[in-house]
């Protein structure tokens, strides 16, 4: 693949909302700098996200000067939130895994349950050298995540998103596509390779950074979102079901663990390693 390059970078400092897409972004350990250090818990403790509340899918946030969050969402006044300092933790149920994170301050937590008309609470990730182990299935000791759905990035390629959305044209509900990549919330979308050959990668370097692929990307109802109205329908999730369909999961995209840190920049090249 002489040709296959980094297309575009996402970062999402708050798990669920809109992020931005700088033009280049540190690899650290545990995933993009600055990508889903923040996260909401409802009363329970357990992880909010558009899974239960689609109209996050409409809020944004950003960390100016990578100096706390900065929040807004229709109908709201944009609020910024300082980190907070550590001082004790909360327990944050995510996907059955237990994490300790640092309570924001008490306008973050007014402000989004005011906008979601729940109650919730929003939460940092102080220390993910430590805090959240991959699944030991597929990592290696010492090896952590921030609030990604289980590995550091995500990363999709243009040429699969196409040939999913011409499996939709056909199917009993095209009129929902062609489906925009915002669907799945990626973190590095390549361009320049076959449909699907992230399927076969095992390593691969963006730039002179490395990364191990340690499966694929199985996905859920937000995938159905539309992420500029919060509406949901039926695909990509009907058509994964007839075509991507690995064991009980339906598939699009591949999870990778950095080997190694640096910086990715958009138009890197895309090496595969093996």
């Amino acid at each position: 693949m002489p040709n296959a390059s980094l297309r575009s970078i996402h970062i999402h400092p708050l798990k669920s909302v809109r992020g931005h897409a700088p033009r280049e972004a540190a690899v650290e350990p545990w995933g993009l700098a600055g990508d889903r250090r923040w996260v909401l818990i409802d009363a329970s403790g357990k992880v909010v996200t558009q899974r239960q509340h689609a109209r996050l899918a409409l809020a944004s946030a950003e960390t100016p000067d990578g100096d706390g969050l900065r929040m807004s969402a229709p109908g709201r006044t944009p609020l910024t939130v300082p980190v907070p300092r550590p001082a004790g933790t909360t327990t944050v149920n995510i996907f059955g895994d237990k994490v300790e994170a640092v309570l924001a301050d008490d306008a973050a937590h007014a402000w989004w349950s005011a906008y979601l008309e729940a109650d919730v609470r929003l939460l940092h990730l102080d220390d993910p050298a430590t805090r959240r182990p991959i699944d030991p299935e597929y990592a290696k000791p010492g090896e952590t995540v921030s609030f990604a759905d289980g590995y550091p990035l995500l990363l999709t390629t243009l040429s699969s998103l196409d040939a999913l959305n011409s499996l939709i044209a056909q199917g009993d509900h095209a009129d929902e596509g062609p489906l925009p990549m915002d669907r799945f919330r990626p973190n590095v979308v390549v361009d320049g390779t076959a449909p699907w050959a992230e399927d076969d990668w095992s390593r691969i370097a963006i730039g002179a950074v490395t990364f191990r692929i340690t499966k694929k990307s199985g996905r859920c109802v937000v995938t159905t979102t539309n992420q500029s109205t919060s509406e949901r329908g039926k695909e990509p999730l009907r058509t994964l079901a007839r075509h991507r369909r690995f064991g009980d999961q339906l598939c699009f995209g591949t999870n990778l663990v950095p080997e190694t840190t640096g910086t990715v920049r958009i138009g890197d090249a895309i090496t595969i390693l093996a």
